[in-house]
């Protein structure tokens, strides 16, 4: 986050650190077994000092809507390991509820709808649309909804539903209903930008392309 700070002031890849840490360790710690073993295995061993740096790095990103916390809040310090204090948080962010499940949303939705798109045909950049979709249709997205509140947040996953039941990717009408909801989430306060999905999305195409051993260029 320090390095992404010389190069600009906005928030733009913290959640993408906090997914992909815990997934790249889990590469090194799963041996010959699955990666989600592996991924365990880091959250579980997870430490204090962790947990500072964690929050050092989101003071820094300082994203938006984050809010306060009646315990162990992001401007104080942590006394208690970093999976313990996500899982304080995981009512309220995705990305901290990945950290307290194991990341059960980035192997359970995520992982599944990208290989099946794949190997249906999609291309990866559609794939990662269909993806994407489906992480929104089931899961609300909380950037949305610290910006907005859960009645906007809801909205946005129930037009993310009926994008895919138009078809999503796969279809012209789908493709057609998904430009009508993209022009719908873009405002100049960008607050419908569903920034936790992306991240998710981002965390469910680094499991697929490790797991089949691709390069992606």
């Amino acid at each position: 986050m320090e390095a992404t700070r010389r190069w600009t002031a906005a928030n733009t890849n913290l959640g993408l650190v906090l997914l992909l840490a815990p997934l790249a360790h889990g590469v090194l710690r799963r041996g010959e077994g699955p990666l989600r073993d592996g991924v365990r295995s880091v959250l579980q061993s997870t430490t204090v000092d962790d947990a500072r740096l964690a929050y050092q790095a989101i003071r820094l990103a300082a994203p938006g809507g984050l809010g306060t916390a009646d315990r162990q809040d992001v401007t104080g310090e942590p006394d208690i390991p970093l999976r313990d204090a996500m899982g304080l948080a995981a009512g309220r962010d995705a990305i901290a509820s990945e950290y307290a499940t194991g990341f059960a949303i980035t192997f359970d939705i995520g992982a599944p709808t990208l290989t099946a798109a794949l190997d249906a045909g999609l291309e990866w950049p559609d794939a990662a649309v269909q993806t994407s979709l489906t992480i929104l249709a089931h899961r609300r997205d909380t950037l949305i909804e610290r910006k907005l509140g859960r009645d906007a947040s809801d909205a946005v996953s129930r037009e993310a539903a009926e994008v895919l039941a138009s078809g999503g990717m796969r279809t012209e009408a789908g493709r057609k209903r998904l430009a009508q909801f993209d022009t719908g989430l873009r405002d100049r306060a960008n607050r419908r930008n569903p920034g936790t999905t992306a991240d998710l999305t981002a965390a469910a195409l680094f499991v697929v392309i490790i797991e089949r051993g691709l390069r992606v260029s």
